[in-house]
Parts: C-alpha cells; sequence; structure tokens
C-alpha cells in the first residue's frame, strides 16, 4: 500500500502554488541563460523561495528542468486533444495541426528555449535523454489514439498505422518549428504549404 500511495503524494506537491512558481521561474531562467546557466540560486531568487524548497521538491536541476518540459508538454497535448476531438472532416484535422504550430511559434521564446536547451542537455546527462524519450513517446501515443479515433469515425484514412502516421507529423511540425525558430525572416510559405499537403497526404486526402 506504501509504494501506492507515494505518486500520489509527489503528484499533490508538485501541484502546490510554490511548486508552479518554481517550474515558470526555470522556464524563464532557462530562456534567459541557458540550461548550464538556470541555476537553483537564480531560480530561487525568481520564484522568491528558499533554494532547499527546490531541493525538497525536485531533488536535482535535471528533474526540475524535466518538470518543465512535462509541464508545458502536457498543456499542448491537451490542449491538441480537445480541439482534434471536434474536427469532424480531414480539412478541420489539418488546421487543428497547422494551429498548433502556428500557436507553439507565437509562444513565449522561453518556452521554446527550454524544449531546444533540454535537447542538447540530454545529449550528456542520461537521466535527461531517458526523460525527454519518455515524453516524445507520451506525445506520440496520445496523437496516435486521436488519429485512430478520426479514422475509426471515418474522418480520415491514414496512410499508415496511427504510431506512424504520429511521428511524421510531430516530424513535421518540429522540422519546421525549430527553423523558423533559428531564422524568424526565412521566407517559408511554399514549404509550410508542401508540409500541409503532405499532412493531407498522410491523413488520406486525395489532392
Amino acid at each position: 500500500m506504501e509504494a501506492s500511495t507515494q505518486p500520489a503524494q509527489g503528484e499533490r506537491k508538485l501541484e502546490s502554488e510554490k511548486a508552479q512558481r518554481i517550474v515558470a521561474a526555470m522556464r524563464q531562467s532557462v530562456g534567459t541563460r541557458g540550461a548550464a546557466g538556470a541555476t537553483f540560486d537564480h531560480v530561487a531568487r525568481e520564484a522568491g523561495v528558499s533554494r532547499g524548497l527546490l531541493h525538497y521538491y525536485f531533488g536535482s536541476k535535471e528533474r526540475l528542468l524535466v518538470e518543465v518540459v512535462r509541464h508545458d508538454t502536457e498543456l499542448r497535448v491537451a490542449n491538441l486533444e480537445r480541439n482534434l476531438a471536434s474536427a469532424t472532416t480531414l480539412d478541420a484535422v489539418v488546421e487543428v495541426l497547422v494551429t498548433q504550430v502556428r500557436s507553439f511559434l507565437a509562444e513565449d521564446p522561453a518556452s521554446q528555449a527550454v524544449i531546444y536547451e533540454m535537447f542538447s542537455a540530454s545529449r550528456h546527462n542520461e537521466e535527461l535523454r531517458v526523460e525527454m524519450a519518455q515524453l516524445f513517446k507520451q506525445t506520440r501515443d496520445h496523437i496516435a489514439v486521436a488519429l485512430r479515433e478520426k479514422q475509426e469515425a471515418g474522418v480520415v484514412n491514414l496512410r499508415s498505422r496511427p504510431e506512424d502516421v504520429a511521428s511524421v507529423l510531430l516530424g513535421l511540425g518540429d522540422g519546421f518549428t525549430m527553423q523558423l525558430i533559428s531564422d524568424p525572416e526565412w521566407d517559408s510559405d511554399q514549404a509550410f504549404d508542401l508540409g500541409i499537403r503532405t499532412a493531407r497526404f498522410l491523413l488520406g486526402a486525395d489532392d
């Protein structure tokens, strides 16, 4: 019984107002200083809490970085699932996917920075790599479930398994966002249109 209650207790702990302030402060600090420069001292000052409280809630800087990415990822996935649930045509599904990419590009740069800083940091930290891999898997799985439901409802006619289509769609979205964040002046309209046509093909459009 003790083992089964621990996750719930940890979950409640991380839902506290102070823990959420710490997550927000870490996100901002990484966006400003990078992952290496976002120390517990900086984050504690910005969150208005003691350094010891960061250790109490998260244990390590790596754990806190993971929670920042997890929090942001869960919000995006929940928003995507909610919007896909109301999409009743293939065009509507594509519009939801395109809007998701554009919304991410319009987000606070600090949120974007955390993800890409984590990619870099995870190359040198096995704990981070495993956690990032798990987050990507969860995201793919959620999208695959949503696509499978749309296929069963007759909204789309997937060209491959939902898991494979979800992976390629994520690759398209991640690729465009990384290029546009790196080069905001890039004239991406034609490439973006090609990406949309690719997504439509994967979802079963004939055009």
